[in-house]
């Protein structure tokens, strides 16, 4: 079997003019092999897989396969357990690459698309960004986004900011409703203290969605 290397090297030999004799002697190889990789091009040779070897935990696979198949959400540490019960006596690191390979996959779940009537409601959020500005290349800071979504249309305001602070707040919500041309009935916002509290939210910190 003629390695990818090899096949590179007849080919190179070949396309600088050398005879199939020429490159018989060479590479050492056989004249007929070589007029054959020739011929095909560059292919890279197919290999025979290997068998699988068998593990500790090749007769438990049945096993692993039923019970996955019937609870998906087993955690390895429970198998682990269920199958020293049954006199398995391999590790816990083989048994884990195991289950990731032959646990099903769970179906895609759908979104049910909360609707709300128009004027009804928006959502308010502020995202941050971190980068740099041309005057301070050097320099890597944090930017705000503040953005309303009007529930109905899913239309969209948004504007960075430098600071996340109550007057920047107002000035962005009396902006935004500026833009549509009117205020929602209700406002719901989503991991926002300063609405409630009046504080900046520090960015390291998650807080709980706030409606």
């Amino acid at each position: 079997m003629v390695r990818l290397g090899e096949l590179v090297m007849i080919l190179d030999l070949a396309r600088e003019g050398l005879s199939v004799s020429a490159i018989s002697r060479r590479t050492g190889l056989d004249r007929k092999t070589i007029r054959k990789y020739i011929a095909r091009g560059l292919e890279a040779p197919a290999y025979t897989p290997r068998p699988a070897r068998p593990t500790l935990l090749t007769p438990f696979e049945p096993y692993l396969r039923e019970r996955l198949q019937t609870f998906p959400d087993l955690s390895t540490r429970r198998l682990l357990r269920e199958l020293k019960e049954r006199g398995y006596t391999g590790g816990y690191t083989i048994l884990k690459a195991v289950v990731r390979a032959i646990r099903p996959t769970p179906s895609p779940s759908f979104e049910c698309r909360f609707e709300t009537p128009p004027g009804k409601q928006a959502q308010v959020d502020f995202a941050f960004f971190k980068t740099t500005f041309t005057d301070e290349p050097e320099v890597e800071r944090i930017v705000w986004l503040f953005s309303m979504v009007l529930g109905h249309s899913r239309m969209m305001w948004a504007r960075f900011v430098a600071r996340q602070d109550l007057q920047t707040v107002l000035r962005c919500h009396i902006a935004a409703f500026d833009s549509f041309g009117g205020v929602p009935e209700q406002i719901l916002y989503d991991r926002m203290k300063t609405a409630v509290l009046g504080e900046i939210e520090d960015p390291d910190q998650p807080t709980q969605g706030i409606a």
